[in-house]
């Protein structure tokens, strides 16, 4: 009886084990299946990495010219505006060039009004020259036949020859010397004369210089690494500090050599940030590909020309574009870590993009301003001092210095007007037209 009791129970067990193996079996066909579909569906058109960082423009701030600082408007952290002054440098050996440049201008300006005034008075005194060799040789010619009858003396025809000989010497020098005064304004204006011009040169660079002290910020963005302090004496090119918009960055995510295969230009891509951890996701798309591996362009590049050589999978940066709408709501700062996964089910795309497509191209204007300023000052003070009437020109300087001044002195220091000096009553005469 337990003989049979115990085989009826190890038979029971038995076909137990075989019913949990035969489902275990299955369970475990089943989760294959189920992983190698969505694999086939979904896993095999996903590329993932969690090396991937947020990359922008981080713009320097360096000054055009040398100076002593004397103010510094922003500090880290802080937000500007494109065009807001951060830094100022001492404008006063700026000044005083641009004064004698000034000085200079209205000079020039003045000598070529007076040259293209002597032109019209050499050409009267031609005339009055040519008139008196024409009533010279009339006189002579009378003398001359007089002489042959003998109604007057030797020596008086030739006092007349003298006289006439004289005339003609003094039309000579007279042509040379309106020729000489002509070569030196025909064909040009005032406007237009080198000397003028010349000097003009020299107003539009020390305006630029004198512009140059106040060092606006190229772009809107939040101040970073600021190095200058007060009283420190900077020179061209020296970096002060930074301005980084955030509102442009992007995310470089370092994908292995295997994985770029399926990769191409506009896929899509789903960015998390550790920053927000899984709760917010960025959407993005490829924008495109470095143009070469991490360790090609580092400062000493890997010398695989060895004995001991050890391959070492590389990794390209892919550049990914953000949603400015995203980025507006979640900012991002550079260099904060990334998770990229790319869906590469469409690979209609280019893998290395021509040159000529989507290249976004960075400007600015905040520097034009005060060439466009430079270009008045000098018009400004080529009218004052050929004779017209203009504006002057210290408004345009205040408008440079990208500040409101904060007393009256130094408004009155900085609002002067253009170099006037007085205007005697000169008519000026066109090279070529008779008096």
């Amino acid at each position: 009886m337990n003989a049979e009791q115990n085989s009826a129970k190890l038979e029971t067990m038995s076909r137990r084990r075989k019913l949990w193996l035969m489902l275990a079996s299955g369970a475990v066909a089943l989760a294959a299946i189920a992983y190698g579909t969505y694999w086939a569906l979904a896993l095999r058109f996903e590329e993932i990495t969690d090396d991937a960082y947020v990359g922008g423009n981080v713009v320097q701030i360096t000054p055009q010219i040398s100076g002593t600082v004397v103010g510094i408007d922003a500090d880290n952290t802080q937000f500007v505006n494109a065009g807001q002054t951060l830094v100022q440098l001492d404008r006063a050996d700026e000044k005083v060039v641009l004064d004698r440049s000034e000085a200079q201008l209205a000079r020039a300006v003045r000598e070529v009004r007076n040259l293209f005034a002597t032109t019209g008075q050499l050409q009267a005194t031609l005339h009055q020259r040519e008139a008196q060799l024409a009533n010279a040789s009339q006189d002579l010619a009378r003398r001359e036949r007089l002489g042959d009858t003998g109604a007057i003396s030797g020596e008086e025809l030739q006092h007349a020859r003298d006289v006439y000989q004289e005339a003609q010497a003094a039309v000579a020098a007279a042509r040379e010397e309106l020729a000489a005064n002509r070569a030196r304004v025909d064909g040009t204006t005032i406007e237009d004369h080198p000397d003028v011009r010349n000097a003009a040169a020299a107003v539009h660079a020390a305006y630029l210089d004198y512009a140059r002290t106040n060092l606006p910020a190229p772009v809107s963005g939040f101040v970073a690494q600021r190095n200058v302090q007060l009283g420190e004496r900077v020179g061209p090119g020296a970096p002060l500090m930074a301005v980084v918009p955030l509102d442009q960055v992007w995310v470089d995510a370092n994908f292995k050599e295997p994985q770029l295969a399926s990769m191409r230009v506009g896929q899509p891509v789903k960015l998390t940030a550790d920053l927000y951890g899984g709760s917010v996701t960025y959407h993005g798309r490829i924008a495109g590909f470095n143009a070469g591996t991490g360790s090609a362009f580092s400062l000493l590049p890997a010398q695989n020309a060895t004995g001991n050589w050890i391959k070492i999978i590389q990794r390209v940066a892919v550049r990914v574009a953000l949603d400015p709408t995203e980025l507006a709501a979640h900012p991002l700062q550079i260099g904060l870590s990334m998770q990229a996964q790319v869906d590469t089910h469409d690979r209609s795309g280019a893998r290395l993009p021509e040159l000529a497509q989507n290249v976004r191209s960075y400007s600015t204007d905040v520097f034009g301003s005060p060439d466009k300023l430079a270009d008045q000052t000098v018009r400004q003070i080529i009218a004052l001092n050929q004779g017209g009437s203009a504006p002057t020109g210290g408004a345009n300087r205040t408008a440079a210095d990208g500040t409101v001044e904060r007393s009256a002195d130094r408004l009155a220091a900085t609002n002067r007007s253009a170099v006037l000096l007085p205007i005697p009553a000169i008519e000026i005469v066109p090279a070529g037209r008779a008096m």
